[in-house]
């Protein structure tokens, strides 16, 4: 491990053990700022900062001239302490050398125009504070620390590693397996919920701590005062800044954070009365219906329900697994991972839908994400893969259904890769949003555009075919009853109408 040696030629660099070479950012991390975003990535994506915008603790940061949207974000700041190219994930860790607090400041109102490099939005003098004390990073672990902002006393943000949506040794592995990372680079980490605008005035503490190691090792309170700049920018040499309520949203944190009106919530297409026909109407009588229609391939084929008296009904959340390849499980298998993130985002409703290949010599879920979803009022669960645990899954109660029980652990056959997708399951296409109706002959996908017509028709058609039943049961023959011809359809119509 490289010696700690402060430059002490600068002293903006004063926490760190030299002038990094490299500041990586990750952009989304956290889930609750994931959340926050309404989007969770399924893998990790990065910009740089560049050195010059390193910042001490007790140094003041300017918001320019003319700009508005000045954000803090409190994170974890990681230091490598030796050279590290292409670590495993295994051993990530033992190539970092220190971790303390960092503040990722923004100027949203350059955000539009410097969307995904955030050289200008984030590359300011001043924007990167860090420190100001360092903690070995042998002494903690990384699935343990802490990170609090204070913005005049208040806390603001206060979340931990546990959790995050890529562990930090996953994003060191992954940023080796590109380039070099050498000593003295530092990553930041992301930040969780409560990023916000400051203004001139305002005094923003970061520290980052590990509160269940020996010790309680912490960075102490990183802190940055915000004055006013007395310059603007040029508008000869670049693009102005400009700020719209979709940034002001995403700077305060929420559009009424911001001050401005929620967004009107999409009118929803399941509604409660087509839900109430799609719950009477048979999966026999929809296929008939769409097959009317030209489609014939929206058949979820080869499962079959775990509670076969169940009616299922919702709108599709989809889950998408590859076939197992051992090193892409290390990197995608573990964590936060694209399975766990879908069953603990589904809603109310909704139908989580896993593209399994028809591979069912492994399980695609078991008893506990069964009673994550049922918790979440899911309306259901939908694999052409294997479920283990099949009796205490049946126990919980949801509908499921699947192509079959299997004892085996996800890693056998799968890699969960990513959710809210277009995938294929039971040689179906299946979209977010898609509407699925299930019974005991099966499941069967709605085009959400076509679901009110479909339902319609289908129960009227359920109503002809039950007259048809009853005549045929009067002891009428079928010719010419099924289906009507013009006579029996006369009467058909002539008994409806009175």
């Amino acid at each position: 491990m490289t010696t700690h040696t402060t430059d002490g030629a600068d002293p903006r660099f004063a926490a760190l053990p030299q002038r990094p070479g490299k500041i990586i950012a990750v952009h989304l991390s956290y889930p609750s700022r994931a959340d926050q975003r309404g989007r969770r990535p399924s893998a990790p994506s990065y910009f740089f900062k560049p050195s010059s915008s390193v910042a001490a603790s007790g140094a003041t940061i300017e918001r320019p001239a003319g700009t508005e949207l000045l954000a803090f974000e409190g994170e974890v700041a990681i230091v490598i302490g030796e050279p590290t190219r292409r670590v495993p994930i295994e051993r990530a860790w033992e190539h970092v050398g220190w971790v303390t607090a960092s503040n990722d400041f923004g100027l949203y109102d350059l955000r539009a125009n410097d969307r995904g490099s955030n050289v200008r939005s984030k590359g300011g003098d001043g924007y990167t504070p860090v420190g100001p004390a360092l903690i070995d990073a042998r002494a903690v672990d990384p699935e343990a620390l802490r990170v609090r902002v204070w913005v005049n006393g208040r806390l603001a943000q206060d979340d931990t590693t546990t959790d995050l949506l890529f562990p930090l040794a996953q994003i060191v592995a992954d940023l080796s397996q590109h380039f070099t990372l050498e000593c003295g680079d530092v990553i930041l980490t992301g930040t969780p919920a409560g990023s916000s605008v400051v203004v001139p005035g305002d005094v923003v503490e970061v520290e980052v701590d590990a509160p269940t190691a020996p010790g309680a090792p912490s960075s102490g309170r990183l802190v940055t005062t915000v004055v006013p700049g007395e310059r603007g920018f040029d508008p000869a040499l670049g693009s102005l800044p400009a700020v719209d309520d979709l940034q002001r949203a995403e700077a305060w944190g929420s559009p009424e954070a911001a001050g401005l009106p929620a967004p009107e919530e999409p009118a929803p297409v399941l509604t409660d009365a087509l839900r109430a026909k799609l719950e009477r109407v048979p999966v026999a009588g929809l296929s008939q219906q769409l097959r009317r229609r030209g489609l014939d391939n929206v058949t979820i084929d080869g499962v079959h329900p775990v509670h076969p008296g169940a009616k299922l009904v919702g709108t599709a959340r989809t889950l998408r697994f590859v076939p197992n390849r051992e090193d892409l499980f290390a990197a995608h298998g573990g964590g936060y991972n694209a399975q766990k993130r879908a069953f603990d985002t589904v809603g109310p409703g909704e139908v989580i839908v896993i593209e399994a290949r028809g591979e069912s010599g492994s399980g695609t879920l078991g008893d506990v994400l069964a009673i994550r979803a049922h918790a979440r009022g899911a309306a259901g669960i939908v694999t052409d893969g294997g479920v283990r645990d099949y009796d205490a899954v049946a126990a919980v109660g949801i509908p499921v259904y699947t192509a079959g029980a299997h004892p085996a652990v996800l890693g056998r056959k799968h890699v969960p890769w990513e959710h809210d997708v277009t995938i294929g399951c039971g040689g179906t296409t299946v979209q977010p949003g898609d509407i699925l109706v299930g019974d005991a002959d099966g499941v069967i996908v709605l085009p959400p555009a076509l679901a009110e017509e479909v339902a319609d028709a289908a129960l009227a058609q359920e109503d002809e075919d039950a007259w048809i039943a009853a005549r045929v049961a009067e002891g009428h023959p079928v010719e010419g009853l099924f289906p009507l011809n013009a006579e029996w359809r006369a009467r058909y119509e002539d008994e409806r109408g009175r």
